[in-house]
């Protein structure tokens, strides 16, 4: 099932189903899960690990070496889950020495132009939608949504159940929950809506809100509010999630709308 006209390393380890268009360049370090679809023009380079059932369109570059000048020639790779769709002109980095490995999750979206640069790790059911640009070193959570010719800063830090608003800069980390949108980024609320779709009880939904309330809208700091939260509110997974995620931010979180504090 691949095509005559498609160039492929006799190395490269391809299982049963997989399918191969036209014009598409496979490198020999390369693995591919069964049912994957590679469309025409499609690059994938050494030390690239894509799973089951994906679908990558044409254009796309996957597993080049890091934009990175430090990156010196390192044994790295680029990890795709199952079920996972890449669209037209997207490019994935491998990783460097730093992490060893990029990583997208199983049953991710990655829409037409996006960049995905050197260490990232992204989780499951994550999409991110057209033109944005995701530097080195970034961790994004679980069903976290990013809009179009979003951008997020190095290093940064995304939770889980995110939505970004289209065209938002990320310079901060963004804890679990919330929506952010404006310029510059701050905080829109909690991402109920996404919450809903994915079972959450409206009780939970309530005490996400609550937790966030006391960090965005009281008259306190992020450190204050934490320390409230965790005297007045009982220990939850969802409470216990967003204050380790405050905790174990280096360059702190998103600012609250209108409030001026970090």
């Amino acid at each position: 099932m691949i095509h005559q006209l498609a160039a492929v390393d006799k190395r490269a380890k391809i299982s049963k189903n997989v399918i191969v268009e036209p014009f598409t360049t496979i490198a020999g370090d390369v693995e591919i899960g069964e049912g994957t679809w590679i469309g025409s023009n499609v690059t994938i380079m050494d030390g690239a690990r894509i799973g089951k059932n994906c679908r990558i369109f044409p254009g796309t570059v996957i597993s080049a070496i890091p934009q990175d000048l430090k990156f010196d020639g390192e044994d790295t790779q680029t990890i795709i889950g199952d079920d996972t769709t890449i669209r037209e002109c997207v490019t994935v980095n491998r990783g460097t020495k730093a992490l060893g490995y990029t990583k997208i999750g199983s049953n991710c979206l990655i829409m037409a132009t996006s960049h995905i640069a050197h260490d990232c790790v992204l989780g499951d059911h994550v999409i991110i939608v057209n033109g944005c640009g995701i530097a080195g070193h970034v961790e994004i959570g679980d069903f976290t949504v990013m809009g179009g010719l979003s951008a997020v800063h190095q290093f940064g830090k995304i939770g889980k159940h995110v939505m970004i608003s289209g065209g938002t800069l990320v310079r901060k980390d963004i804890p679990p929950y919330v929506k952010v949108a404006r310029e510059p980024m701050s905080y829109a609320g909690i991402n109920s809506v996404g919450l809903r779709r994915r079972g959450f009880t409206n009780d939970k939904i309530f005490e996400i809100q609550k937790i966030y309330r006391a960090i965005f809208q009281m008259k306190m700091n992020v450190s204050q509010a934490v320390s409230h939260i965790e005297k007045e509110m009982l220990p939850t997974a969802e409470r216990d999630e967003i204050l380790q995620f405050i905790q174990n931010s280096p360059r702190g979180i998103v600012k609250g709308y209108g409030t001026g504090k970090e």
